[in-house]
């Protein structure tokens, strides 16, 4: 097969896969666009390249935060067995708004979340919020400061229905991504070990990624499925 028609072929088994596997997981129903499930799956080909990253976890854990806080907006998929595993509420940082999100910010000091690829650490530890994870931020100009800001997974109690119930919206972070205290334990053992996380904001925040090359996200995938 003539090399342009392969990267074709390629490409529409990773566009109905894409499909498929949103169809399967009722990601539409649940309040995920297909567009940021598709932004996910190629940062998460791109991330796992064939005979790389093995050992790590098949899971996708997306946020999107282009949607308000009172509103389930953290999903953790595991790719290869198409299973929803969590759909949570999530928090974002007190300085990029109230209920909706609207700045963000890789700055130090800024109390902001910050948006992009990040890959989960080997290890969970206990701190000050008890069992969290650290990530790394993948995207420079980004998230690359997240080590440098302490932005770790971890949970709070202000991340739940109550609060919301009582605020109209959740209770802010100072940039990390908090997580429902009942639920953080079970979700941090299941993303840690270099699994993909994304946070994806508004169309205005003007994101923009080596990660969301298609081309390279689609031979990845090519070569993990070991299509046709």
């Amino acid at each position: 097969m003539p090399a342009p028609a392969q990267r074709a072929y390629y490409q529409t088994a990773f566009e109905q896969q894409t499909a498929q596997l949103y169809a399967k997981l009722g990601l539409g129903s649940s309040g995920l666009p297909l567009t940021v499930f598709r932004e996910g799956l190629v940062g998460y080909y791109n991330l796992r390249p064939a005979g790389k990253r093995a050992s790590a976890p098949p899971v996708l854990t997306l946020i999107d935060f282009s949607r308000p806080s009172q509103q389930k907006r953290l999903w953790v998929i595991d790719v290869e067995k198409a299973k929803v595993l969590f759909h949570t509420l999530v928090a974002h940082g007190k300085a990029s708004g109230a209920d909706v999100p609207l700045a963000f910010s890789d700055r130090n000091g800024s109390e902001m979340s910050s948006l992009g690829f990040y890959r989960t650490a080997p290890t969970t530890y206990t701190g000050k919020h008890g069992l969290s994870l650290k990530i790394k931020g993948l995207d420079p100009g980004f998230n690359t400061n997240a080590e440098s800001r302490a932005v770790v997974v971890h949970g709070a109690e202000y991340v739940c229905e109550d609060f919301v119930k009582t605020h109209g919206r959740l209770g802010r972070s100072q940039g990390c991504p908090a997580l429902p205290v009942a639920e953080t334990a079970a979700i941090v053992k299941t993303i840690k070990g270099g699994s993909v996380l994304y946070l994806h904001g508004p169309a205005r925040a003007g994101y923009r990624s080596r990660w969301l090359n298609l081309d390279t996200a689609v031979a990845a995938f090519a070569g993990i499925h070991k299509v046709g």
